[in-house]
């Protein structure tokens, strides 16, 4: 079975295991922490960071993008449409779900490894904002949640469970309609719901 070398906090290492469960691939999770990357993470990737899928024959897929573009072709095309435009849609999705989560982690690592005097309050600034405009334009016309999802809903699920967990009763003010998208999503999916980052 695939081993997925990943930490429970990380917004990316949810959307790969969110993926996973939601078509039905199998994945030995296996947590492991970036501070002190461990030789097994190492061997995966060598840049240090999750989550990385070890496969079977002892290769290596990092990071999330690649390793859900890898699980749509193992699912025959479970995550993504076959149509041309509503593929696009959800690449497009995942990439500005990744993004949020991108200028979050920045957010958290500028605090977490500076001292006080040395944050830079005009890049913490500068990195929420680019946080919020993806936020503001996703509470604008939030995406469906039909029957079926892509790899987009999922990474923006993941990407909302990131910031409740790292900005909870910040993120939220007002964008009631993306609110009640990540409930409605945790009513039609609760078996995904256990690998929102924690």
């Amino acid at each position: 079975m695939p081993k997925l070398l990943y930490s429970s906090a990380s917004p990316y290492s949810a959307k790969v295991r969110m993926a996973a469960a939601y078509v039905g691939v199998a994945l030995e999770p296996v947590p492991v922490k970036t501070d002190t990357p461990p030789p097994e993470l190492l061997a995966a990737n060598p840049l240090g960071k999750i989550p990385a899928l070890v496969l079977d024959d002892g290769r290596s897929v990092f990071d999330s993008r690649a390793i859900t573009q890898h699980l749509n072709r193992v699912s025959g095309n479970a995550l993504l449409p076959r149509n041309p435009d509503k593929r696009i849609e959800a690449e497009v999705l995942e990439a500005l779900a990744d993004g949020i989560c991108d200028s979050a982690v920045l957010m958290l690592y500028e605090r977490r490894h500076h001292p006080d005097d040395k944050v830079s309050q005009p890049w913490l600034d500068r990195q929420w904002e680019k946080a919020t405009r993806a936020l503001d334009l996703l509470n604008a016309n939030p995406p469906k949640l039909p029957k079926k999802i892509t790899v987009g809903q999922i990474a923006l699920r993941a990407a909302l469970g990131y910031l409740t967990l790292r900005f909870a009763g910040k993120w939220e003010k007002g964008r009631s309609r993306l609110v009640r998208w990540a409930a409605r999503f945790d009513e039609k999916f609760p078996e995904l719901r256990g690998y929102l980052p924690s």
